[in-house]
Order: structure tokens, then sequence, then C-alpha cells
């Protein structure tokens, strides 16, 4: 290595300082390494022993005894000696008797004279002690006088060395002018000062090495000068017994101060340890708040680092503190462990309490502990809900309405009470059960400490004696699932669907899930199929495993369906009770004519009945199976909307072949008088007649065939039932069979009247057509015959218009086969027979034409035809006869065919 320059020192600090003051010196060439560095002067005198290279351009030092200003000399092997640009102060400070001192203080000033005669006394010093601010004198400054610092401070001193010092009276006393900032600073300075000295022996030794080995050269010399001077010895043993004799003097004079300082020193170190490790002497008291605070993260984090610093500790003290502390954690686990089992708790706490307790390596699987105690104690809840429900359920249960104290009150039946809880505790409970095994199974249980993150692992080995792997254990608790889920749907069935339960169980099992006696109303079982389909749409959400979701869902499946079958059959019931609330008024319409109230009633309870289906059955919700996609259920459902159509007919049915009262079956006073009315007659009796009864249940069977069932069957067809064309055509067929029985027992009864009194009446007043005078117009008996017509078209027209010729024509039919049959049984007509009767025929042929069939004008046929030829002088006649029927029969015959027809053919 080449030679450098000299080393060159720009620059120190600090500039001045006592014996021991740690510099730090800067310049350039101050040497390649430690050992090119072989001389460091401070104000003459080498302090090469305390000196620290830290680079070419940096030292660190440590002062000598040199006193005043001086500079600093570097000397180097490469470069020589230095030179120095910046200088350094020394000052000795005055050291009190107590003080440690690296350099010999001359005592002569301060030590009275009297101690080298042997008195002892106490130490004197000719100025006043040092200012512990480090602040100098303010001079002549006027001070506060000690009479008036009594008066302020009454019991108070001074002094620094008495109990009673104020420091207030110092500072009046002494630094009373000086300002804040000065004040500020020696503050600091005293601070200094005091690390100093708590620093001890060691730092001090450190901080003099130089000026200690010095000492120990020089007596090491000074022994070596006595004893080669000192043959004999005699000196050198003098001078030992005389160090011995001044140092027991000296232990007396300063063996209470010292003893003092000991304590002092003894003191202070203890402070200074519970200074130091404050954070284990007070993790107790700080663990035993925090608990009581809830601030369960600063106990585990306190406790972690307690853990980490002393757990293998081997101070006695510390290890008493520990075991407090570990005390006192056991502790709090178990109360953690009693929180996490305590139930219901939410999940996020679970997972906070479980994640505490990893923190805290709790013994066992805390994790797993609290999903097999949540499934139990959820299995419990459900069970003893049933209990519950079934200890209150009462004999009256299916009843809606309840009376209390003689005011009405309904009430819920105690099935529906029970489903809904059942459905709420599933719907509340099972997905935190589900959702803290998701994080238990998928590692999502991470507790973060101070130095990182900690993920729990899964110790399968704690679950049960026979776990060999996370598979089983991932299996035990999806079968876990899947019992509390059967468990669920079984108490279901119990009280719903018993008939459902599975089969392999035992007569003691389907008793476990409660039995349940009365029959639940069917307006209810909408509310049960709501409750139960949104339980099982909120447990669709969780994913669920294995047999899961199907078990939950075949539940709802058959809820909905067994619930449409009984409203179905409800509806059916209700349906075939109408004929109850008959009032046998007709209402008519251009529409539908003339019907009472009945047909609305039916169209209604069937609409009302698809609609609710629909809401609560029919409609599919997300991940639920088509109700109609089995085809036993498309069976069962096409049969009951066949009855569901049909059940009308027994009930109309009912009405027209049972004789009832008008009005139902009141029984009142007011009721004992019924009315039947229509828009052109009123009837007052105490009953309907029989042919009325028909002829209002023959329009009801009409309209509601023509009408009513197919918008029924479209609106089926519009909610998704299957095969209603199917059903409408049995529908139909039963229809058409009601409508012509009450058709034909109308026209029988009717008919039979008028047809029975045609031949008596014929021949009454002794008539014979053999003896038969000259026709004088139509005779009496085919005018009642056509009035007694004109009554039933009136009655028919009443009701139901669209009837009249339908009715009119089979009146015809029967009374032209009843003319024409006596007119055949005629065995002799005279010439004015032969035209009486043809002036009648004609006669009633002109009246009903309109009405006229093929039947009844063969039947009119064959009669002309049995009275033979007309002469030709009779056709005049016959005209005129014709005439004059049809001008006095001119209102009559408009109740057939009307006014302008009437008036055309008088006038041609």
């Amino acid at each position: 290595m080449g030679r450098s320059g000299p080393p060159l020192v720009t620059g120190v600090a600090p500039k001045e300082g006592p014996p021991g003051t740690r510099i730090t010196i800067r310049g350039e060439n101050l040497g390649y390494d430690p050992k090119d560095l072989i001389g460091v002067k401070i104000c003459g005198v080498d302090c090469l022993l305390a000196a620290d290279w830290k680079s070419p351009s940096k030292i660190i030092a440590r002062s000598g005894p040199g006193k005043g200003k001086g500079d600093i000399i570097v000397i180097t092997k490469s470069g020589g000696q230095g030179t120095c640009t910046v200088g350094f102060k020394g000052y000795y400070v005055q050291i009190g008797p107590l003080q440690e001192s690296a350099i010999w203080i001359d005592e002569s000033q301060s030590v009275s004279s009297n101690l080298r005669h042997g008195r002892p006394s106490s130490p004197l010093f000719s100025k006043d002690d040092e200012d512990p601010l480090g602040i100098s004198d303010e001079g002549n400054q006027a001070k506060f006088s000690e009479e008036d610092l009594l008066e302020l401070f009454p019991e108070a001193s001074g002094n620094m060395s008495i109990e009673n010092f104020s420091s207030s009276w110092y500072l009046l006393e002494n630094h009373h002018s000086t300002s804040f900032d000065d004040l500020r600073a020696g503050l600091a300075h005293m601070k200094r000062k005091a690390k100093h000295r708590s620093e001890g022996p060691i730092a001090f030794v450190k901080t003099n090495l130089s000026s200690t080995l010095d000492c120990l050269d020089s007596l090491q010399n000074m022994y070596s000068k006595f004893c080669t001077d000192d043959i004999r010895g005699e000196f050198i043993n003098s001078y030992a017994v005389l160090l011995m004799q001044a140092k027991s003097c000296a232990d007396g004079l300063f063996q209470e101060v010292l003893g003092r300082k000991d304590k002092a020193d003894s003191t202070r170190n203890a402070l200074s340890v519970l200074q130091r490790f404050k954070f284990l002497f007070y993790l107790p008291l700080n663990l035993q708040r925090n608990i009581q605070k809830g601030d369960y993260n600063m106990v585990i984090n306190d406790y972690i680092r307690a853990r980490s610093l002393f757990a293998d500790t081997q101070v006695q003290v510390f290890r008493k503190v520990y075991k407090e502390v570990e005390n006192q954690i056991n502790e709090f686990r178990d109360m953690l462990k009693q929180k996490l089992m305590e139930l219901p708790n939410s999940l996020e706490n679970q997972k906070k309490l479980i994640k505490y307790l990893i923190s805290l390596e709790c013994s066992g699987d805390p994790a797993w502990e609290c999903l097999v105690n949540q499934q139990k104690w959820l299995t419990t809840i459900l069970l003893r809900c049933k209990e519950q429900h079934l200890q209150e359920a009462k004999p009256g249960d299916s009843n809606s309405l309840k009376l209390e104290h003689g005011s009405s009150k309904f009430t819920n039946p105690q099935r529906i009470m029970y489903i809904e809880e059942l459905c709420e505790i599933l719907t509340y409970n099972l997905p935190d059960l589900w959702k803290l095994g998701q994080a238990y199974f998928s590692g999502a249980l991470i507790v973060k400490e101070q130095t990182g993150e900690k993920a729990f692992k899964i110790d399968v080995s704690k679950h049960s004696q026979f776990k060999e792997s996370l598979f089983d254990s991932l299996k035990e608790f999806r079968q876990m699932i899947t019992d509390t889920i059967s468990l669920f749907s079984n108490l279901v069935r119990a009280a719903f669907l018993p008939q459902t339960l599975p089969e392999k169980l035992s007569a003691e099992d389907k008793t476990k899930y409660g039995q349940w006696n009365q029959v639940i109303p069917g307006d209810w079982l909408p509310s049960c199929v709501r409750h139960i389909r949104n339980c099982v749409w909120s447990l669709s959400l969780l994913d669920l495993p294995g047999e899961s979701p199907t078990v939950i869902n075949d539940l709802a499946f058959d809820m909905r369906t067994n619930c449409m079958f009984t409203l179905l059959k409800q509806a059916i019931a209700d349906i075939q009770q109408l004929h109850i609330k008959e009032t046998w008024i007709v209402e008519t319409d251009d529409e539908s004519g003339g019907t009472t109230q009945l047909p609305a009633l039916f169209e209604n309870i069937v609409n009302e009945t698809i609609q609710h289906l629909h809401e609560v059955v029919v409609q599919n919700k997300q991940g639920e199976p088509e109700i109609f996609g089995q085809r036993t259920v498309q069976k069962d459902s096409t049969q009951l909307c066949s009855e569901l159509l049909q059940a009308f007919v027994p009930c109309l049915d009912c009405l027209a072949f049972t004789p009832v009262m008008a009005g139902g079956s009141s029984n009142t006073a007011d009721d004992s008088k019924k009315r039947f009315s229509t828009s052109s007659m009123d009837f007052e009796e105490h009953s309907l007649q029989f042919d009325k009864r028909l002829i209002i249940m023959l329009s009801n069977c009409s309209h509601t065939m023509e009408r009513i069932i197919p918008r029924l069957v479209e609106n089926l067809n519009k909610h998704g039932y299957v095969e209603m064309n199917k059903a409408l055509q049995t529908t139909r067929e039963r229809y058409e069979e009601l409508d012509s029985k009450l058709f034909e027992a109308y026209i029988e009864e009717k008919s039979n009247p008028i047809v029975g009194a045609i031949e008596q009446n014929m021949y009454r007043g002794r008539f014979d057509w053999k003896t038969c005078r000259k026709p004088a117009g139509v005779r009496n008996y085919l005018k009642d015959v056509i009035m007694k017509m004109i009554e039933v078209h009136a009655e028919v027209f009443a009701v139901s218009p669209s009837f009249v010729t339908r009715v009119t024509q089979k009146v015809v039919e029967s009374v032209s086969e009843e003319i024409t049959r006596v007119i055949e049984c005629v065995t002799e007509f005279n010439e004015h027979g032969k035209l009486q009767a043809r002036v009648e025929l004609k006669a009633l042929q002109e009246t009903v034409k309109l009405y006229i069939t093929p039947h009844a004008n063969q039947c009119f046929k064959e009669a002309m035809d049995n009275l033979g030829s007309m002469k030709p002088e009779d056709k005049k006649l016959l005209e005129d006869l014709l005439n004059k029927y049809k001008s006095q029969m001119k209102f009559q015959m408009m109740c057939f065919y009307g006014d302008s027809l009437l008036r055309n053919s008088v006038s041609a």
C-alpha cells in the first residue's frame, strides 16, 4: 500500500468536556484500518486505548485527563503524525466527596484541616454546592430574603439534603430571574447527569478506561520502585499497615454514608428492574382488566409476548409472576370454552372464540367440539319444540275460532305454530352450523399474531379414536347435517304427512316424532307450505352435501302435493254444499239469461282455489321440481280437477228434485214465507213448485255448461294443469246428462196437464163429431190449450229466453201428438165435423207455426189426412173462420211470433 498524506483533523464534537468525554473526530487520512492507527493525542494525552476507528474520515475516542485547550493529533503508520485545524478544551468538574472520579482530586481546599489530626468531621466545602441545573450564578441581582420565603413556604426549605425540600423555594432563591429557555436547558442538563449516574460503576470504568490503566501502571511502577529501594522489606510492610489503617479509618468515616448509598443503589436497581420489566409485573392486573372489558385480542397478544420472553426464564421472581399469568390464562381458556359451548350464539362470535382458543393453544379441538355441540343442541331444541307443542295441543286444535270470556278471538292451530317454530329454528341455526363447518374444513380460521399469521390446522386425531383422515371427519360432519335435516323432515311429516314416514322406521321411532290426532283444517295448509318452501329455499343457498337436498326437497314437494289435493277436495266439498246457499232469486241478463247466484259462487270457488294453489303450490321457485312433473301427480290432479268441475252437478240435481224451502234451510218466523222473483212474475209460497225449480236449475245447468266450464278449463290450462281437455269432455257429458234429465222432467211436468185435458175438454158438452153443427169458430178447449202453452212460454221466457224454442217445440209436439191421436180415434165424421176439426188444426198450426218441428208437422199431416179432402165451398168458410180466430186471439198469438207478424197475417 502506498504512503498517503499526513492525517488532518478538521472537526470535533463536542469541543469541550471533562475527562472521559466521548468525542467524535472527523478529518482526512485518519488511517486505512484500525491497525494503521497508532496514536490519538487529545490535549497532549494519548487516548489510543479508548479510540475506535470507524473510517478514514471518522474516529470515536474518549478524552483523557488533559486540562485546558489543546490540539487533537492523529498518528498513523502510513501518514505519520498529523495536524489539526480545531481544538478541544478539557476541564475538571468539581467532584463531591461521594462522586467517582477518574483523576486525582485535590481535597486541600474542600476538606477541613482537622481531618489530618484524626478528628472525624463532616466534609466541608469552601463554596456553595454545585447548581443541579448547571446554570451560572445570577450575579448581583436582588434575591428573595429568607423571611419572605418562609412566609411563602412555612414548612419547607431550599436545602436539597433535607426531607422538606421545596423546589419552588430553591428556584425563587437561586433562579427567580432565569428565563424559561434557560430553565428548560437546565432540566435537560439534570436529566443527563442523572442518566450518567444511573449507568453505574461499569459504565464509569468504560468511560475512564485509559485513566484506570494509567493508575494501575503507576501503582505497579511505584511498587517495583519500593521493592528495589527496600532491601530488608521493612518499609513495604509498614506501608501496608498504614494503608490498612487508613482504609479502616476511611471506612469508619464513610460507613454510614456508604451504607445509605448502597441502600439507595439497591432501591434504584430494584426500581430500574421494575421499570424495565414492568410489562411482566403489571401483566396479571392488565390481563384481569382486559378480560373484564372484553378486549380479548389484547389479552392474547400480551400473553403471547410474555410467553416468548419469560416462558423459559430462570429468574425466580419472573417465574413466580409468569406462573400467576399462566393460571389466569387457564381460567381465561375455560371461560372462552364455556362461552363457545353456550348456545344460541352468532357465527361471527363463535369464529372469534375459536380463534382465541387456538391462539391460546387450548387442549383438544375447539372448532370440532363446537360443531358437535351445536348439532346436538339443534337436535335437542327441535325435539323440545315438538314436545312443547304436543303438550299444548287441545282436543279442539283444529278449530281456528275460539271463544274467550264471551268474545271471539282468532288463534292459530297448534300445529301451524309448531311448523312455524320448526322452520324458524332450522332456518336460523343450520346455516351457521354449515358455514362454521365450511370454515373449519377449508382452513379459513386464521389467527393473526405479532409474528405473522398462524393458520389453524385440523387435528383429526381428536375427533374420534377411529378417525384416520380428513375425509372421514368431513364425511362425519356431512352426516351430522343430513341427520339434522332428516329429523326436521320426519317431525314435519309426522305432524302433516304421517303416512309418508319412511317405512324402515319402527313404531317406536315413529312415536318419537310425535302423534297428532286432530285433523288440520285445509285452510291452514297453504301457510304451512309457505313456511316449508321458504325454509327449503334458504337452505338451498348453502349448497348442502349428500342426501340433504333430496330429503328437504322431497318434503317440500310432498307438502305441496298434499296441500293441492287437500284444497281441491275441500273445494269439491264446498261446491257440493252450495245448495244450502240457494236463495232462488233469478237475475237475468242478455248473455246468460236467468240464473241464480249459485253458478257464480261455483265459479268463484274454483277460481279462488286455482289462484290460491298457483300462489302457494303450482308456481315454482328456483331449484324446485315441477309440481306436475311426476305422472302420479298428473293423474291424481287431473282426476280431482275433473271431480271439481263436476261437483256442481249433484248440487243442481239436489235443488231440482229435492223439495226445499225457498231461501235454503232457514226456519225463522221471518223466513216462513219465501219469495220467488223473476223479471216478470212473483211467487209467494212456502216452497217453490217443482216445475219452477226444474226450469231454474235447467237454466243454471245450461249457463254453467256453456260458459262457466270452458272458462274454468281455460284457467286451469293457463296455470299448468295437464289433460284438461279430457276433464272437459267428461265434465260436459255429466252436465249434458243432467240437462237432459232436467229438460225431460220439466217437459213432462208441463206437457202432461195440457195433454191430459185435451180429450176431456174436446168432448165437453156431449160434443159428437157425427152430429156436429156448422162451425162458428174455434172451440174453447183449443183456446185453453193455447193459453196453457202461453203460460209455459211465459214461465220459460221469464227465466231464460234461450229455452223458449226448445221447450215450446216439445210441448207443441206433445199437443200435436195428442190431438192427432184423438182425431184418429174418431170412427165417423159428418161434413161439419170434418170442417170443425180442420179449422181447429189449422188454427193450432197457425198459432205455433214458429215452433212446429218436423215431427209435429207430420202429426198435423196425419190428422189432416184422416179428415179426407175438403169441398170447394168449405174453403171460403175455413178462411173466414181462421181470420176471425186470428182477430180474436191477436194478443195470445203475439206471445208466439210477435205483433208485426200477426199484423201482416191479418192484412193478408
